[in-house]
Formats: structure tokens, sequence, C-alpha cells
């Protein structure tokens, strides 16, 4: 399994969203892998981005997002925690949160994290990935470009989709370009 490089977070924070569309996110929990194909994400930046955490400067909540790119940056946003990944060009400010997966491994302890029957709504939003994946504060800063880490991203299985975009789900005040990045078709899009 091998995870991408720092390179590929590097990047345009809306680049990186669209381009891991297809990776499989993998969180390891104890001696399991709960694991899924990320089929929605967003990119967010800076001052310039009034929906960013980055937007009224460098705090200490989002340092972060200011940082060494390919570190997680965890938040809670109505009781749910919220999994980006730190994503910008060299010297940059951004991250890209991760919307939705589908789940590939460890579907049962993702059921039993959430309490849920239906497998299309186990993972199919940010704070229902979060609970399924047992995502929470404690993992918050870790490299997901180190293969032993407790969370990675590493290529998926060779496949052909659409990429769709749309604005951003539940911001006050976004930018003119859409930011939001998912699988067309894919019935576990939020």
């Amino acid at each position: 399994m091998k995870t991408l490089s720092k390179d590929f977070y590097e990047r345009n924070p809306a680049s990186v969203a669209k381009d891991l569309l297809g990776k499989v996110l993998a969180r390891r929990v104890d001696s399991e892998v709960l694991s899924g194909k990320i089929v929605e994400t967003e990119a967010y930046y800076g001052g310039n981005d009034p929906a960013s955490r980055a937007y009224r400067g460098k705090k200490k909540f989002n340092a972060l997002m200011f940082m060494s790119v390919g570190k997680t940056f965890i938040y809670m946003v109505h009781a749910n925690w919220l999994l980006n990944i730190v994503a910008h060009p060299k010297d940059g400010v951004g991250a890209v949160l991760i919307r939705a997966v589908e789940p590939i491994e460890g579907i049962e302890t993702m059921r039993n994290n959430r309490n849920v029957k239906r497998l299309r709504d186990l993972t199919n939003g940010p704070g229902k990935l979060t609970k399924a994946l047992a995502v929470t504060k404690e993992l918050n800063g870790i490299d997901v470009t180190e293969r032993d880490s407790q969370i990675v991203v590493v290529e998926g299985r060779e496949e052909s989709f659409e990429v769709c975009s749309s604005h951003r789900i539940g911001v006050k005040v976004d930018l003119p370009q859409k930011l939001r990045f998912f699988i067309e078709g894919n019935k576990f899009v939020s």
C-alpha cells in the first residue's frame, strides 16, 4: 500500500481535491483497516476565502492550514468531527475536506461505529464518515504521507468516472468558483 507523496498535496487545493477522487482513504484501528474510496471533496484556501477556517488569518486552531502539507486538520462543526488534509503550494494556505467515501474494508465495524443498517447511509457525509472511521481530534496533525500512519491515502483501482463540481455545501459566503468535487452517479455522495 503506497501512500500519496507530499508532492501530491503541494499544489492548488482545488487540484488536490479533484485528484483525491477515486483514491482510497484508509484508517488503521488496532489491527483492523477501515477504508473507503473518496467520492466527494471540497477545497478551502486562506485569507481570501470567506468559508475557510483560515479566513481571519493564522490562529492556534487553524495553524495546520499554514504548515506542511499532507497533515490531517480535524475540527468540529455541529457536533461532528470533520477530516481535512492540508494541501497548498509552497508557502501557501489551504486544505481539502473529505466529504464522503464509498466503504471498502471494515464495513461491519463502520456500521457498529455509526449504528446504521443501510450501507448507503454509512459514509455519505463528512460527519458520517468520521464517525464510521473513528476519526476524532486525537488524530489532528498526523501525516497521511507516512506509511505507518493511522490515516493514509493510497491509489485506488484504475477506473474511469466523471468528475462534477458545484459550490461548497453549507457555507454562508462562497467564492465564485465551484470548489466541491464529486464522482457523478456515486450513491455515497452526500
